[in-house]
């Protein structure tokens, strides 16, 4: 099983990321991780933080002569801009902002500086975690998994994906600045995310995130903790201003007869197929070897050049917000942290499916995983007393 820690504040001297269970024996460089930290970092409707930093991995363990040791890898990343902060005299900052950490961070550990919550609650701890999750992504390679992302929504503008298939959208995303698979509609954010740049708002919208490759039988129906859509939910609500998870088309089939909404189960050649995909991939918990769809809601970001109405802590009066720098739009950013996030629940589960200490030893249990087909669901015919 894999378990992340990461470290480090947003304008401190690196942010940092442990990450153990590991096999050993496969390949990892520096050139593996750097690329996703690029893609995280473009984005149209970044603010200034973006052209300052220069994000770049230190494989700092868990990793000799080019491959993993079975030991935690530990990964950093330097902060570029702490040299601005750093051996500086800040002052306290009083007046928490709608929507952020700055209140409920202070509550709950007792902070007498707001900057305390704030740091922490950044999203440049996000970079921590694309590194370590560019570690699962290779993982996952090794077995024939793919994980990709793209925005459908900005604000109040909406792509139709509907002429684009599901394995081009990912890489049509790559070569877009707002990551929509459609030109017109990535036309249309712009023009939108321009319009709240001029109002000194910000906006949120929508991504999806797809896996594929994976194979049936990740997650459990006996777990409750273990689901696959909980642990996938779980792990995208923890990105920073994620607000709600979608699995396959769950709001839409909600509102619809269960005839028109499941997906019904058909023999073609000796394998047991679906020829559709509504649920997302996903079935009582567990994978089905389908396309693996996830859909995450973004809030707009709680700091705005319009202040909004808060008090100042320490006067004990009413007052305006203080604007920190920031986005004015961090969906297509946030995307490809969503893409992290479902690369490290896969990793994980099925580092639990197969065992083995070793990719050596991972390999043929992976080969030997059963499959829908009637050869791997033999069935009796007798009747049992259970109880």
């Amino acid at each position: 099983m894999l378990r992340l820690l990461t470290a480090g504040e947003s304008h401190g001297p690196a942010v940092s990321a442990i990450l153990e269970g590991m096999p050993s024996g496969m390949p990892l460089g520096a050139e593996d991780i750097d690329p996703d930290l690029a893609r995280r970092q473009k984005g149209f409707g970044s603010g200034g933080r973006m052209k300052i930093e220069k994000d770049r991995v230190q494989i700092l363990g868990g990793v000799m002569h080019g491959h993993t040791i079975g030991a935690p890898i530990c990964l950093q990343v330097r902060n570029l801009d702490h040299v601005k902060w750093q051996g500086k005299a800040v002052p306290p900052l009083t007046t928490p902002r709608p929507g952020h950490a700055d209140l409920t961070g202070a509550v709950k550990y007792g902070y007498r500086d707001l900057r305390f919550s704030l740091e922490r609650a950044s999203a440049r701890e996000t970079t921590a975690r694309v590194a370590a999750a560019a570690v699962c992504r290779k993982l996952l390679a090794e077995f024939g998994v793919s994980v990709g992302s793209y925005v459908t929504e900005i604000g109040s503008v909406t792509a139709d994906l509907s002429d684009v298939s599901i394995e081009e959208r990912a890489a049509r995303a790559d070569e877009c600045d707002v990551r929509c698979p459609n030109p017109k509609a990535a036309e249309a954010m712009r023009a939108h995310i321009r319009e709240a740049m001029e109002a000194r708002d910000t906006l949120g919208g929508v991504f999806e995130v797809m896996a594929l490759g994976v194979p049936p039988g990740l997650g459990s129906h006996v777990h409750w903790d273990r689901k696959i859509e909980g642990r996938l939910a779980q792990a995208l609500l923890s990105i920073h201003a994620i607000k709600g998870v979608e699995v396959g088309t769950a709001f839409e089939n909600a509102r619809k007869p269960g005839t028109e909404v499941h997906d019904e189960i058909f023999l073609e050649d000796e394998r047991v197929t679906r020829r559709t995909n509504r649920a997302g991939g996903t079935e009582g918990g567990v994978t089905t070897g389908q396309p693996l769809l996830l859909r995450a809601a973004m809030k707009p970001l709680s700091t705005t050049l319009n202040p909004l109405q808060t008090v100042d802590l320490a006067l004990a009066q009413p007052a305006p917000t203080t604007y920190e720098r920031s986005d004015f739009c961090a969906v297509p950013r946030a995307a490809v942290v969503g893409e992290a996030m479902v690369a490290y629940v896969l990793a994980d589960e099925l580092l639990r499916k197969l065992g083995g200490d070793s990719l050596a030893e991972m390999k043929p249990r992976f080969a030997s995983l059963r499959a829908a087909t009637l050869d791997d669901l033999p069935m009796e015919a007798q009747e049992h007393v259970f109880w």
